[in-house]
């Protein structure tokens, strides 16, 4: 452990990240064989490699919530509704709105190019859009709690918040997709929404809730505070940075093969990320609520859901669609754009009102990890 008690792993999360990415995308650049066998473990556009390090990602964090309290945390209205509010009344909206901005006006002239779509021409600009826009209605479900276990917020809360969202965007994904997309009927991967919310959320909660119940049950607190979550500590962090490796393997050949659309596609979906954060984060504190309540409610508005985003551009534009790169560019903003809003939430929890940490009852805020 380093000072601060926090491991080196921890200490340095950034830079690992972007290690971890750049590791990726040349090994997927170089052998686009190792790609194409991973590919193979999926189902229904769910990679089984990803949803395995997911799950190693996400067990760490949930069997550290004091599953008591989810009664609590869901009588809790007013993150929940702002949560609903910046999901689905604005963020689709505000998409559309920067991505048509830059990529159908500003950069529209340094996009080049037309795509055959299903037997149709398409200006490649368009596609790219239709990209961004799938990225803006795919609230993200998974991995927002790894961002909000960072940011020291209510995992308990949390939890609730994803489980109403993954709930909605099964009823509005779709009637959204249509209307902003200008088609009369969207075909939308519902087995890739449902398995995705099962196996990247549902199998880590359960089984860190009988984890959780039955070490308590067997060993007491102290073990579990002491010896159990200290060897857990570094096994979300570790698989978060396995994830982002297997990811950008899948998806490094796009990226390298298109760097200057890659860095243009990139600009509004970083503006629209931050612009969410900031309207979520300062809504957040004029309603007073607590730190803890603030800092998950604004990152699950800035997140997005990019394993469904990319399912449904590949079911509705084709493997090798604009829309489906602009949506591989929203997993290459992703990681580094949400750690560098987590550290801005660590850096201003005096904005807000803060309590006991509620979503760690029985253990010190010092061994959660920073940034």
């Amino acid at each position: 452990m380093s000072q601060g008690g926090l491991s080196f792993f921890e200490k340095y999360l950034s830079l690992w990240v972007v290690a971890a990415i750049v590791l990726g995308t040349a090994l997927g650049y170089v052998d686009p064989g190792l790609a194409a066998f991973l590919d193979k473990f999926s189902y229904a556009h769910v990679s089984i490699p990803i949803a395995i390090c997911l799950f190693f990602m996400m067990f760490p964090i949930m069997v550290k919530i004091d599953f008591t309290r989810i009664k609590q945390a869901a009588r809790s209205p007013k993150p929940v509704a702002l949560t609903l509010i910046i999901n689905w009344l604005i963020k689709p909206f505000t998409m559309y709105a920067i991505a048509y901005l830059f990529l159908g006006f500003i950069f529209k002239g340094l996009i080049d190019g037309m795509e055959i779509i299903k037997g149709d021409e398409v200006e490649v600009y368009r596609s790219y859009i239709s990209g961004a826009i799938l990225l803006g209605i795919a609230p993200c479900t998974a991995m927002v709690l790894m961002w909000s276990y960072l940011s020291r917020g209510n995992d308990a809360l949390t939890l609730v918040m994803v489980a109403i969202n993954s709930l909605a965007m099964l009823v509005l994904y779709a009637p959204l997709g249509g209307l902003l997309l200008s088609v009369n009927k969207m075909p939308i991967p519902w087995q890739t929404i449902v398995l995705s919310v099962l196996i990247y959320v549902g199998l880590p909660l359960i089984s860190g809730y009988y984890t959780r119940r039955t070490i308590l049950k067997r060993k007491g607190i102290a073990y579990f505070n002491s010896v159990f979550l200290h060897r857990l500590t570094p096994v979300a962090i570790a698989a978060l940075l396995l994830t982002l490796v297997v990811l950008f393997v899948l998806k490094g050949e796009v990226l390298v093969r298109r760097p200057l659309d890659i860095g243009l596609i990139a600009i509004p979906l970083f503006i629209q990320t931050v612009l969410i954060f900031a309207l979520g984060y300062a809504i957040a504190r004029v309603i007073r609520l607590r730190y803890e309540d603030a800092a998950p409610a604004a990152i699950i508005g800035a997140s997005n859901h990019f394993e469904v985003a990319i399912a449904t551009a590949v079911v509705l534009f084709g493997l090798n669609s604009g829309a489906a790169v602009a949506t591989v560019v929203g997993v290459l903003i992703e990681v580094p754009v949400m750690l560098m809003l987590v550290k801005f939430c660590l850096s201003t929890q005096s904005w807000f009102g803060r309590t006991k940490q509620p979503n760690q009852p029985l253990e010190s805020t010092a061994g959660k990890p920073s940034t």
